[in-house]
């Protein structure tokens, strides 16, 4: 069942290629502990893009990777630091590819000349399954008896108002 509270993780590693494949485990280890195993293909698949792209072109292979989930979108976020790689030449088939998988995506710069490219997943929280009631097992040690039958004019005798007041007092 998706849970609608929200998680968060983040993953430093210094991309190689036989990194991707291990974040690529990583990531989706994630989503399967937060119950988003419907989204592990298209995050994976796009990680992995990204990272693969990272190894090839970029002199700074540290990355930085995140993952939000909010109960209704995952946003993954993968950051480099290398100042001289361009989203418009070198990563530009990987954004192809992104943009046409995911819901939003997006490139950022940050404050130290690096970049931050995001992609979000849509997806619903579970619905909860309501728990049916047990009714309790039959107890045959104990039984009551069935109450014995009392004539109504045994139970209550006629009163006269002067009775009641006489009683009162």
């Amino acid at each position: 069942m998706k849970t609608a509270v929200p998680c968060y993780y983040h993953l430093d590693v210094e991309v190689s290629p036989e990194r991707v494949g291990q974040v690529s485990r990583i990531l989706a280890a994630h989503l399967k502990f937060w119950d988003l195993d419907n989204l592990i293909q298209p995050v994976c698949g796009g990680a992995e893009m990204l990272l693969k792209a990272i190894d090839e072109h970029a002199t700074d292979k540290n990355t930085s990777i995140e993952m939000w989930w909010n109960g209704q979108h995952l946003i993954t976020a993968i950051g480099d630091n290398d100042r001289a790689l361009r989203p418009d030449q070198e990563l530009r088939g990987c954004l192809e590819h992104i943009a046409a998988m995911s819901d939003g995506w997006g490139c950022c710069a940050t404050e130290t000349g690096s970049k931050v490219i995001w992609f979000s997943q849509r997806a619903r929280a579970g619905e909860r399954v309501p728990l049916v009631p047990t009714a309790p097992p039959p107890r045959e040690s104990e039984g009551l008896d069935v109450p014995r039958e009392v004539p109504v004019t045994q139970l209550a005798a006629p009163v006269t108002p002067d009775e009641v007041l006489e009683d009162a007092r």
